[in-house]
């Protein structure tokens, strides 16, 4: 128990026999569940789990008869913390990317009010991304963008991070079994909760690489993750802009795609037209060139008008936007006074349950003030 709070975390693994135990003997001992959710591995991941469980009472091994992907051994976890009324659900992969030591920071800013899910960002500064690839960065950054787009979380950086941790009230709320099932369900799940206005904050962690391996193809994942993504833009407009409450950001975005579609296609023929059957070519593409810059237009006023629903969704306490900025402090100063470190420590108990009360009542009131 972690601040008069149930914490678990949800292990998945697949084909992780090198590291699981490793990542199953680091967890904290404030962790009062750990599910082990073996995803049909095919080598000794699911012994290894059992070795542990036996020597641990708090790790119970859940093992899918099929190979169903990583976001639905995740959700089978989810729905077994549930079960077992656990209050904050954190995930930690079987692949030991995940340092515990910063999971104490994944879990304050839920137990204080000011976020319903926090999740890890390792693209914040240089220093984080030590050991990271530069395509892997290339393709996070992409990612990063385009799940902006599609999730309406303009301030979510590093999606693709699964280092993540998920209050009780939020995942009651979500429909687990409409969740995407593979790679890909660490951006689908964001739609999701912007359509129900929860409170995401980033938490900066290093990157953490050593013996394993990444089963992501990025060249692959893009493309196939992209149009997950775009599916999942439309649904997002349709259910928050158009069905909840109309907003004209919905017709911006569509009349901004409609007209960059025609002026794409406009250049093209006005190409084939000047090449094919040697005609002028000045009048059709300026009027090609026009149309499009219009959508240009249109859709960066939607993107501008989404952001701003954001902000207002997106309604941490001013003191503290993000632990983004904390983080960066520390990185920069690399040095921590023991004093003031001893003095925070000096604070009683009952004192500190004050302040986290005291922090989550003015987040109430920010929500209610910036609530539509």
């Amino acid at each position: 128990m972690y601040r008069h709070r149930r914490i678990a975390v949800v292990v998945p693994a697949y084909n992780e026999e090198l590291l699981i135990g490793e990542t199953l003997s680091s967890l904290p001992s404030y962790v009062d569940k750990i599910y082990a959710v073996d995803d049909y591995s095919k080598d000794k991941t699911s012994d290894i789990i059992l070795a542990f469980a036996f020597k641990d009472n708090r790790i119970m091994h859940i093992r899918h008869k099929e190979n169903k992907g990583v976001g639905a051994a995740i959700t089978s976890g989810y729905k077994q913390a549930l079960s077992d009324g656990m209050d904050i659900v954190s995930v930690m992969a079987g692949d030991n990317q995940m340092d515990p030591n910063y999971l104490t920071r994944f879990l304050d800013p839920i137990i204080d009010g000011k976020a319903d899910y926090t999740k890890g960002n390792r693209l914040i500064t240089p220093g984080y991304r030590t050991g990271m690839s530069t395509w892997r960065f290339i393709g996070n950054s992409v990612l990063t963008f385009l799940t902006k787009l599609s999730s309406g979380y303009w301030h979510v950086i590093d999606p693709q991070n699964g280092y993540t941790a998920i209050s009780r009230e939020c995942l009651e709320n979500l429909d687990l079994d409409s969740l995407y099932p593979r790679y890909g369900y660490c951006n689908n799940i964001l739609t999701k909760m912007n359509v129900n206005d929860f409170r995401i904050m980033n938490i900066s962690h290093p990157a953490k690489y050593g013996l394993e391996k990444s089963k992501i193809r990025y060249s692959s994942y893009i493309l196939r993750v992209s149009r997950l993504l775009l599916f999942d833009f439309l649904w997002r407009l349709k259910n928050k802009y158009i069905i909840r409450d109309f907003h004209p950001l919905v017709l911006f975005y569509f009349a901004g795609a409609i007209l960059m579609t025609l002026g794409m296609f406009g250049a093209a023929y006005s190409l084939y037209y000047r090449l094919m059957q040697s005609g002028p070519l000045f009048d059709k593409d300026f009027l090609s060139l026009t149309t499009f810059i219009f959508g240009v237009q249109f859709f960066l006023f939607a993107m501008l008008f989404d952001r701003i629903e954001d902000r207002k969704q997106y309604s941490l306490n001013p003191e503290s936007p993000t632990v983004e900025a904390s983080s960066k402090i520390a990185v920069s100063t690399q040095k921590i006074s023991i004093d003031q470190t001893a003095e925070l420590h000096k604070t009683s108990p009952g004192m500190v349950l004050v302040s986290a009360s005291q922090s989550s009542d003015r987040s109430a009131i920010n929500e209610n003030l910036y609530k539509i």
